[in-house]
C-alpha cells in the first residue's frame, strides 16, 4: 500500500495506524526518526524481562518502558498510545502465536507493562544515508532474520537463543558500515559477526526465520546484525499465558530523531 506523504509524519503516521491503516513494513517511513521493537507483558514479569534486557543488550536495547497499566509514552512521541497506534501485533498465549490483531485495545489491563527495544530501521538510515547499498530498502522489504547457535543470557523464565539479522553489504564497505553501526548501541549497534553464516550456527541464508531471503553476489559479504526479535523465541520459552509483540517490520514509530541515539 502506498503511504501517502503526509504520513512521513510520525504522528499522522500513528493516527493512520490507530485509524486502521495495515502496512506490513515500516521502514523508510517517518525518515530520521527513530523505530522500536515491541514487548508488552503482565505486571509480574516485567521485572524479570528488563533484566533479561540489561543481559543482552545488542539484541534488546531499551529505549523505555511504560509505567505498569499506562499505555502511553510521552517521552518517546506524542500521544503515543501502545494500544492502536502500530500496524499489526503479534499476542501469545502459553508461549504459542496466537493471533495478529491490529490493535489490543481488549487485551490492555492495568496490570500490563510495555518495553520499547532499539530496532535497525534507525542504523539503517544512517547507512543509507553514508551511501552503503542496502538491497532489501531498494526492493521494500525486510531484512532476512535467522536463530543463531549463539546462546542469550538468561533472566528468570527468559531465555533463547540470539536472533540476528543479515545484509549483504560489499565487502569495502565493511568497515565502514561497523564503524556506522557502532555509533548507535541502542539500535543494535555493531555486528555481531561478518562472514561465515555457520561460524553462528545458519546453515542456509536461502531459508531465513523470517523477512525475504538475500541472495550475496559477488564482492559481497553477509554481516549480521543483533536482532530484535529475539525477544520472541525468550517469550516462547517463557510460556507466559499471555504476552504481546509486534509483528516483524510493524514498528513503533516515535518523535525520537535517530541523531538523538548517536554516541
Amino acid at each position: 500500500m502506498k503511504v501517502d506523504a503526509g504520513l512521513q509524519d510520525p504522528h499522522r503516521l500513528r493516527l493512520a495506524f490507530r485509524g486502521g491503516l495495515d502496512l506490513a513494513s515500516t521502514a523508510r517511513l517517518a525518515p530520521g526518526r527513530v523505530q522500536g521493537n515491541l514487548v508488552i507483558l503482565p505486571g509480574a514479569y516485567a521485572q524479570d524481562f528488563a533484566a533479561y534486557c540489561r543481559a543482552n543488550p545488542k539484541p534488546c536495547p531499551l529505549l523505555g518502558v511504560s509505567q505498569r497499566g499506562n499505555p502511553y509514552f510521552p517521552d518517546l512521541g506524542r500521544d503515543l498510545d501502545i494500544r492502536t497506534d502500530i500496524a499489526r501485533y503479534r499476542v501469545w498465549r502459553d508461549g504459542r502465536l496466537a493471533a495478529e490483531p491490529t490493535d489490543i485495545l481488549d487485551l490492555w489491563t492495568d496490570d500490563m507493562v510495555a518495553f520499547v527495544l532499539g530496532c535497525s530501521y534507525s542504523f539503517e538510515q544512517a547507512l543509507v544515508e553514508a551511501g552503503i547499498r542496502l538491497k532489501h530498502w531498494e526492493r521494500g522489504e525486510n531484512s532476512p532474520y535467522y536463530v543463531t547457535s549463539v546462546d542469550t543470557v538468561p533472566a528468570g523464565p527468559f531465555r533463547g537463543k540470539l536472533m540476528v539479522s543479515m545484509r549483504a553489504i560489499r565487502q569495502s564497505e565493511v568497515e565502514k558500515a561497523t564503524a556506522i553501526t557502532a555509533r548507535y548501541p541502542t539500535v543494535h549497534g555493531a555486528p555481531i559477526h561478518v562472514g561465515d553464516p555457520s561460524a553462528i550456527g545458519i546453515a542456509d541464508l536461502e531459508r531465513p526465520a523470517g523477512g525475504q531471503p538475500m541472495a550475496v553476489e559477488a564482492g559481497e559479504v553477509p554481516v549480521f546484525w543483533a536482532c530484535g526479535v529475539t525477544p520472541e523465541l525468550a517469550i516462547a520459552n517463557a510460556r507466559l499465558p499471555l504476552s504481546i509483540t509486534h509483528k516483524p517490520g510493524a514498528m513503533v514509530v516515535t518523535d525520537l530523531f535517530n541523531r538523538s541515539l548517536e554516541k
